[in-house]
């Protein structure tokens, strides 16, 4: 049953990284977000793949899983993810070369940290990852206090909910490790998938309620302009 649940929480991951990666990049022009779900997407695939073949420790899925996993835990889903909402929460759109140059600090980051990734812990790369979620939290607190302001307060709760999942989860990751876990420590991975899959979900609607919101109220003034 255990090995079911994590399958589930993987494919979950699969399919929240690539449909919402590509619904922000059609719907919105996002490609910080868009690429970084897919990055999200891919990492889930590459990780569902190894553990289906039963891939060792040094293969080629497992380097990639570190890589991406550092990526991701580095600058991807930290410091990518709070440029790509800026364009819904200060209407901010970097650009090109600021693109390109967070991608391409994730990259380093992903190819440097991915040598600490083994049983060990690594104080210094595990507070690196710990202190950029805290600060990536408290960008997406922010963004709760933003839907709750535009009315969106299911949605803002939904957010802080699962904001505060993926906390306990970075937290957990180096840290805390479940002492009732396996050796794989599937308990642990299933629940970092089904959250990290939730929060695509839920970050994807976050985005789109603010998006829209700032549109409905641009609307108007441009109204005015064209009457003027």
């Amino acid at each position: 049953m255990k090995d079911l649940l994590f399958l589930v929480a993987d494919a979950w991951l699969i399919a929240v990284g690539f449909c919402f990666g590509w619904k922000f990049i059609r719907n919105y022009g996002n490609y910080l977000l868009g690429l970084e779900w897919m990055v999200v997407g891919v990492s889930a695939t590459n990780f569902l793949v190894g553990s289906l073949l039963g891939a060792e420790d040094g293969s080629l899925p497992y380097s990639v899983a570190y890589f991406l996993d550092a990526f991701s835990r580095s600058f991807g889903f930290t410091l990518i993810l709070v440029l790509g909402f800026m364009a819904a929460t200060h209407r901010y759109k970097p650009p090109i070369p600021v693109d390109i140059g967070v991608f391409g600090l994730a990259i380093a980051g992903g190819l440097y940290l991915r040598e600490f990734q083994d049983q060990t812990l690594h104080v210094g790369p595990a507070t690196f990852y710990l202190v950029a979620n805290l600060l990536t939290t408290l960008f997406l607190a922010y963004v709760v206090k933003r839907l709750w302001a535009i009315e969106a307060k299911q949605l803002a709760i939904w957010t802080a909910l699962v904001t505060a999942a993926a906390t306990t989860i970075a937290l957990t990751y180096d840290f805390f490790p479940l002492p009732f876990d396996d050796e794989n420590r599937t308990f642990f991975y299933t629940a970092a998938l089904a959250t990290w899959g939730t929060q695509g979900f839920i970050y994807y609607f976050a985005y789109r309620a603010l998006h829209a919101h700032n549109a409905s109220r641009s609307a108007p003034l441009e109204n005015v302009r064209a009457l003027s």
